[in-house]
C-alpha cells in the first residue's frame, strides 16, 4: 500500500503528516488488498477571511475506490472525520465480497 499526501496553498507539518500516516497504516487491519492511499489537503475559502480546512481521501482497491471528503476548522479533525467514513465503507465493501 502506498501513501500519497498532497496539500493545496499550504506546507503540511510533520505532526500533521505524522498523525495521517499513523492513521493510513491502520487500513490494512480493515482490507488486507489495498493498493493505493491519496490524501488532499487543502485550505478552501481562501479569498474570505474563513478558511476552512478540507481533507480528501482517496483509497484503491482492486476493482473499487472510495473517496470521502470533510472539511472542518482544522486538518486533523477533517481527515479523522473523512478517515472515520473511508473506514465503515472499506468494512462495507468488504462485508459484501465475503457475502
Amino acid at each position: 500500500m502506498t501513501l500519497d499526501i498532497q496539500t493545496v496553498r499550504f506546507d503540511a507539518d510533520r505532526k500533521l503528516t505524522d498523525h495521517i500516516r499513523k492513521k493510513v497504516d491502520k487500513l490494512s487491519t480493515y482490507h488486507d488488498r489495498i493498493v493505493k492511499v491519496e490524501v488532499f489537503l487543502k485550505l478552501d475559502n481562501v479569498v474570505h477571511q474563513i478558511k476552512d480546512k478540507v481533507a480528501e481521501i482517496k483509497v484503491r482497491i482492486p476493482k473499487n475506490e472510495i473517496f470521502v471528503k470533510s472539511s472542518s476548522k482544522s486538518f486533523e479533525a477533517s481527515f479523522d472525520e473523512a478517515f472515520d467514513s473511508v473506514c465503515t465503507q472499506i468494512k462495507r465493501r468488504k462485508e459484501k465480497m465475503e457475502g
